[in-house]
């Protein structure tokens, strides 16, 4: 017998006591010892099942959704593991070493990090298992340079097998509409997912300014909203402050999209308010864009290389590990009301931008080049 398949025989028998999932993991990889190809990818993105475009996902997993165009989720005998951190499955670190084992690669699509402003207390322990597949994977693809520099930070650093590839998007699904609704009544989007109150009481705020200068303003809240416990909780609590405001009127909740849905959430808006701090590479910044709407953020993180000086306005503000520093709501309201005034210029640069940038083609041609070459 195979002395690769002896020894994983070995190590599912000694293991055989853990869990179900683990279990069929190390049954996966010995399958790859018997009957895999010795030509050809057959990449495995670490879950047996990926949603499709009309199913709800986490923005991680869209990533597999366009890898799947070229690479099917191959779930017995893959040879290369594809793991976006953002999205890992449970025992991916087993995973990693299974596959290491028989000789197949690791690619790691490197998303943020946990750290004290953002995680808060634990964060050390959060990163952990992230930081031992970083420094076992064959090669990373970080989706921003400040994804990077999180990663070498928190994570450790490498020397090579890496680079830089930021998020794409279909410019043929996600286009501009062909006629913008009325300036009249413009709307501000805020669309994903919602982790953090501050995000959606500053963009209330941000409504209420702008409000002072165009009366028929709306802020359409889009995605699902993850501070408390239920989704309605999040949305009474948000109407509850804008009724403070007297604003409640002017602001309207959504819910979750799927990516089919997306691209008509973004062709009614007339600016993308995305208000998070130091976010790590946001795919929906691109898919506004490419839908030709402008956005206005906190030019932090990685949102700040998305949009560049084409895709809208960012508000800057400091590169902080410890405390985070959001824009104040007149900086917003200044910079969305701006937009607003010159809105075909900034509708046809971000466009362009979208284009030229973060289209989907050349980011499937660099996976296949890097992903072929891992195993020649």
């Amino acid at each position: 017998m195979n002395k690769v398949v002896q020894r994983f025989l070995n190590e599912a028998y000694r293991i055989y006591s853990r869990p179900a999932a683990i279990r069929r993991e190390s049954a996966r990889w010995v399958a790859a010892c018997l009957d895999v190809p010795r030509h050809g990818l057959r990449v495995y993105y670490g879950m047996d099942h990926i949603p499709t475009r009309s199913q709800s996902l986490s923005g991680g997993l869209v990533k597999c959704q366009d890898l799947q165009t070229l690479f099917p989720n191959t779930t017995r005998a893959p040879n290369l593991l594809y793991l976006v951190s953002s999205a890992l499955p449970l025992h991916a670190d087993i995973m990693v070493r299974f596959a290491h084992e028989i000789g197949a690669k690791v690619v790691l699509n490197q998303n943020g990090v946990a750290y004290p402003a953002w995680h808060g207390k634990g964060w050390e322990k959060a990163n952990v298992p992230l930081a031992r597949i970083h420094s076992q994977a064959d090669y990373i693809f970080y989706q921003s340079r400040f994804c990077q520099l999180g990663a070498e930070t928190f994570l450790g650093t490498r020397s090579c097998n890496a680079e830089v590839l930021y998020n794409p998007v279909d410019t043929d699904r996600f286009v501009p509409p062909l006629s913008l609704a009325s300036l009249a009544k413009p709307l501000i989007l805020v669309a994903g997912s919602h982790h953090f109150l501050y995000r959606i009481t500053l963009a209330v705020d941000t409504l209420l300014l702008v409000l002072k200068r165009h009366p028929g303003a709306s802020l359409q809240i889009s995605g699902n909203c993850r501070w408390r416990s239920s989704d309605p909780e999040c949305r009474a609590e948000t109407m509850a402050y804008a009724k403070r405001l007297n604003v409640s009127d002017h602001l309207r909740f959504t819910g979750a999209y799927t990516q089919d849905e997306a691209p008509s959430i973004f062709q009614q808006a007339h600016v993308l308010l995305h208000t998070q701090v130091n976010d790590a590479c946001p795919r929906l910044v691109v898919e506004a864009m490419s839908c030709g709407v402008p956005v206005v953020c906190s030019a932090t993180g990685g949102t700040a290389e998305l949009i560049g000086e084409d895709g809208g306005i960012g508000i800057p503000g400091p590169l902080d590990w410890n405390q985070e520093s959001p824009p104040k709501p007149a900086q917003l309201a200044d910079a969305i009301c701006h937009i607003l005034e010159n809105q075909t210029r900034y509708s046809q640069s971000a466009r362009r931008r979208a284009l030229q940038q973060f289209a989907l083609p050349p980011w499937l041609q660099r996976h296949q080049s890097v992903l072929e070459g891992l195993l020649t």
